[in-house]
């Protein structure tokens, strides 16, 4: 039997690939080397925009008419399925079934679990997906839904893995989670708790009887005092992420990254530990989404333009040689032309090195395709894209090349 993985989307993605193909050799199967060799077909999908959706369903169609000339079996894993199998309505997984009667079955990636050690097709670049899923729920991103709560892998499980790495040679490290940055709240205050714990009126929760906080954690024999990540003038979560860093920083790696963080779970600590190693990137990935105070109300993002400058600021003044990446959406439900124009007034203020930008498109079940109208026109979602790229990226891009 002859295998192929095909995968959409972010590096968790593929980090999710890498132990899918670990899980596969170990059930006696080779790498095909088309999708014409072979004979078992995973393909690994992204929702976060319609048109990753899309790409999907036309990789499949196109699949079968392949199915149609041999015997292959298709296998869908990844977020589409994520999503489909906790929608408790049961209308998208039966919307999947329809689109693409080809498959042959739909796989949860939770499936494929942490026991396969990951087959790594990179030499010198590891990624070390450290949690998954997502608590923040901002109302235009599906990861919540496809992924679910936010649950991250114990810290030693962690730790091993990255000694086992410096040990084989490799030399970059990647650390992965849709929000790094609160790495281990679960943990600390249990799963149950973290859950409610946007809906604390308390500025700071120790006060409050529904959460038991632990002032201190214990990992293997050693006891550590976790981060308290003080945002908006209150203690919003406990994290692990600092230390975590930390710690794996120390190993020698020539170069340690992480992607992504939320600008409301940057705490000082965090900054002082990418300050003090200078192996921690000095690119870091910060998504803003939208210059507009009003705009990242409606997206439910925890901050305002003011203090996402804040945060620039003090990271610049700490590490003087620090650059920015960043996600945007442009044409987010109801987006006036002023609000627009406050995220170029931003984007210039930042000059990011690199933007990844899209035009908004609703998705199933978050709150924006509930609450909002997708009323921003297709040629000017385009118009504003286009604006931004031209400010962030084509200039810089031409600077990679001369």
């Amino acid at each position: 039997m002859k295998y192929l993985i095909h995968t959409f989307g972010c590096q968790q993605n593929h980090a999710d690939s890498e132990r899918i193909q670990r899980n596969l050799i170990g059930r006696g199967m080779t790498k095909a080397r088309s999708f014409k060799t072979a004979d078992y077909i995973v393909i690994n999908t992204c929702m976060i925009r319609e048109s990753a959706e899309n790409r999907v369903y036309g990789l499949v169609n196109n699949l079968g008419k392949l199915k149609e000339k041999k015997q292959v079996k298709i296998i869908v894993t990844g977020c589409m399925v994520g999503l489909a199998f906790r929608d408790k309505t049961g209308k998208f997984l039966k919307k999947i079934r329809e689109t693409m009667p080809q498959v042959d079955e739909f796989m949860p990636i939770e499936e494929v679990g942490f026991d396969f050690a990951p087959v790594r097709n990179n030499r010198t670049n590891a990624w070390v997906p450290i949690s998954n899923g997502c608590n923040n729920f901002c109302t235009f991103c599906i990861v919540p839904f496809t992924r679910g709560r936010e649950i991250s892998r114990p810290f030693k499980d962690i730790i091993d893995e990255c000694l086992e790495l410096k040990k084989k040679g490799y030399k970059n490290i990647t650390l992965l989670g849709q929000n790094v940055n609160s790495y281990g709240a679960d943990l600390i205050l249990g799963e149950k708790n973290i859950q409610v714990m946007r809906d604390i009126n308390k500025t700071y929760f120790k006060k409050n009887p529904l959460i038991l906080v632990k002032d201190k954690f214990r990992i293997n024999d050693k006891e550590i005092k976790p981060v308290y990540v003080k945002h908006l003038g209150r203690y919003r979560i406990p994290t692990l992420f600092p230390i975590l860093l930390d710690e794996v920083a120390k190993m020698g790696f020539d170069k340690v990254d992480f992607i992504s963080s939320n600008p409301w779970d940057f705490s000082d600590e965090l900054i002082s530990v990418i300050a003090r190693n200078k192996n921690i990137t000095r690119l870091i990935h910060l998504p803003v989404q939208s210059g507009s105070d009003t705009v990242l109300k409606r997206m439910n993002r925890w901050y305002t333009q003011k203090q996402y400058l804040n945060l620039i600021n003090k990271l610049k003044k700490r590490i003087p040689d620090i650059r920015f990446s960043t996600d945007i959406i442009v044409g987010f439900c109801g987006e006036t032309d002023l609000e627009f124009k406050d995220t170029v007034k931003l984007a210039k203020k930042v000059k990011f090195e690199k933007a990844y930008l899209a035009m908004y498109s609703p998705r199933f079940n978050t709150a924006a395709s509930k609450a909002f109208s997708d009323n921003i026109p297709h040629p000017v979602k385009k118009k504003r894209w286009q604006i931004l790229e031209n400010l962030i990226n084509v200039p810089n891009l031409n600077k990679m090349v001369v």
